[in-house]
């Protein structure tokens, strides 16, 4: 019971979010107007993705220390959950760009979209090259190395490209102000903070659940 508190927690915030989501009065911002209150779903989704794709290097960091196939299968489960977030974020994105930019071409055409593209095909083919590979200890290896310099160029992708174009739409790029200094109050604050956590605490509880699922089915394989 004691070590399930973070999942507890998980809840609470998740429950908190979507209910104040919707009930949190919104800024009257140009553009944005009610739509703001996507910021509690798809800005998440960003950082979820982040956070959980590092947890994954971590992990596959940790097995070229330790041989550990714990840590791969590890590693396996962070990266598929981390890949599962970006595709919510570019959904709820989507979404969101309908109703403020006006088209999706716009969106598709963004640096930060397109940046966003070519990080979730990188991490595709991490998962191409695990499933082509039949060797476990030659599978893992490989795999780890390739999510290490995975991991910066998602951030030169996330995080420095789209800050250096002239032309993206996105808050904080392309000269664009942040939210910080736009339109992110102190009423948006109460609800995106713990949006932040609990979305990204339920992405490493996803994460866990499917590296028991592997763990079980590895030991399976080797009976």
């Amino acid at each position: 019971m004691k070590n399930n508190w973070w999942k507890y927690l998980t809840i609470v915030l998740l429950v908190y979010t979507v209910v104040a989501g919707f009930l949190v009065e919104a800024p009257r911002l140009n553009i944005l107007n009610e739509s703001i209150r996507n910021l509690f779903f798809h800005v998440p989704m960003w950082f979820g993705m982040v956070i959980i794709l590092t947890g994954s290097v971590v992990q596959s960091v940790r097995y070229l220390n330790t041989n550990d196939m714990d840590k791969d299968i590890s590693a396996d489960s962070y990266a598929k959950v981390g890949i599962w977030y970006g595709i919510l974020g570019l959904i709820t994105g989507a979404v969101w760009a309908t109703y403020t930019w006006g088209k999706m071409g716009g969106w598709l055409a963004d640096p930060k979209i397109t940046s966003v593209f070519i990080t979730l095909l990188i991490y595709f083919a991490y998962l191409l090259l695990r499933s082509s590979l039949h060797d476990e200890q030659k599978r893992a290896r490989v795999s780890a190395v390739y999510n290490i310099f995975a991991y910066p160029l998602m951030i030169s992708l996330l995080f420095v490209l789209p800050r250096l174009a002239e032309n993206s739409l996105h808050p904080g790029n392309g000269g664009n102000p942040g939210f910080n200094t736009y339109d992110l109050d102190s009423r948006l604050r109460m609800v995106f903070y713990p949006a932040v956590l609990g979305w990204t605490l339920l992405g490493f509880w996803i994460a866990t659940l499917h590296f028991r699922i592997r763990k079980i089915e590895h030991k399976l394989e080797e009976k």
